[in-house]
């Protein structure tokens, strides 16, 4: 019997750890892969089509969002994200399990498109003063810091949203709790074949 793939979104402020946390999974899990998203900004350096992202025209992804091709998307710094259906739902329907690095604005579009599919882990500091602590030793420029805090208090406003919230508070703890998460969410009876 095989089972159903399930969406596992990860969904932190920026600062709270969630990069480090999904490479440590990606690297623990085989069954897990990183959804891979298109986007209509220009490469970076050392940026590779098909890992880092799909690169398309804005033309391409607006007929992606008119044609119901993707399954969450955004406008943001003038460029626009978006998950493709096709290649999700391939994965899903061959039992492999998708990782997804988005927002909670994305979370609540991936949910209204694949309902139960999607398990969802809001990632969140110990306080907002840590969090404050570790985007300033992390290096960023003192406006960039407050920016993103007054950002992380809109964004841990909506943690009530997920199904899981998950202190990061120590990285080890934290990844065997969403280890944990994972693990139950495979063996839920309406995932098996």
């Amino acid at each position: 019997m095989s089972r159903r793939g399930l969406c596992l979104v990860l969904a932190a402020p920026s600062g709270a750890g969630k990069t480090t946390l999904s490479r440590a999974l990606l690297e623990q899990d085989d069954a897990l892969s990183l959804s891979v998203s298109v986007t209509t900004r220009a490469r970076r350096p050392g940026e590779k089509e098909g890992k880092h992202y799909f690169f398309i025209s804005q033309e391409r992804f607006d007929e992606m969002v008119e044609n119901a091709e993707l399954l969450e998307y955004a406008r943001v710094f003038g460029g626009s994200y978006g998950t493709p259906r096709a290649a999700v739902e391939a994965a899903l329907s061959a039992g492999q399990d998708v990782m997804f690095d988005i927002d909670w604005q994305g979370f609540r579009q991936l949910r209204a498109s694949l309902g139960k599919d999607v398990v969802g882990v809001f990632i969140k500091p110990p306080s907002l003063e840590v969090l404050h602590e570790r985007l300033t030793k992390r290096g960023d420029e003192p406006a960039q810091v407050e920016a993103r805090m007054a950002h992380a208090e809109a964004e841990i406003s909506h943690a009530g949203e997920f199904d899981y919230l998950v202190e990061n508070r120590d990285l080890d703890v934290a990844l065997a709790d969403i280890r944990a998460i994972l693990r139950a969410s495979r063996l839920a009876g309406f995932r098996q074949g």
